[in-house]
């Protein structure tokens, strides 16, 4: 299994965890099997200063990841990983290498869209 988690910096496990997946510098691809974290990659987030919605998860199922960890993301974002049959988790903190602990022990639950987003849409859906 490939998990990506957005990342403030290019330490690999002992990157901080970014609260925005969208404006993350780096992501960090970790490789775990049988809940023992193997390779580990950092990938420049390439959309960092400008991203389209949509884009980042579709890179992100380019690189063959199966889950996404992130701080936060909205429902939009939430509902494109859910496209692509990956699974979105929000409210990581820390260090990836505390993240992944968390995840792999059950610790953290799938996606809620963050409350700025929320109400953002809340706004919007009133015509």
């Amino acid at each position: 299994m490939r998990i990506a988690v957005s990342s403030e910096e290019d330490r690999g496990l002992d990157s901080r965890v970014s609260h925005h997946f969208g404006r993350c510098p780096f992501f960090t691809i970790v490789e775990v099997e049988d809940g023992q974290v193997g390779r580990v990659d950092v990938v420049p987030n390439p959309f960092f200063s400008a991203h389209q919605p949509g884009m980042v998860p579709q890179f992100i199922h380019e690189q063959g990841a199966s889950v996404m960890i992130s701080g936060g993301m909205g429902r939009r974002a939430i509902g494109f990983f859910q496209q692509y049959e990956i699974e979105p988790c929000t409210g990581a903190s820390g260090t990836v290498r505390e993240t992944l602990d968390r995840y792999l022990d059950g610790g953290m639950t799938a996606a809620e869209p963050c409350r700025e987003s929320v109400e953002h849409e809340h706004d919007e859906h009133h015509h």
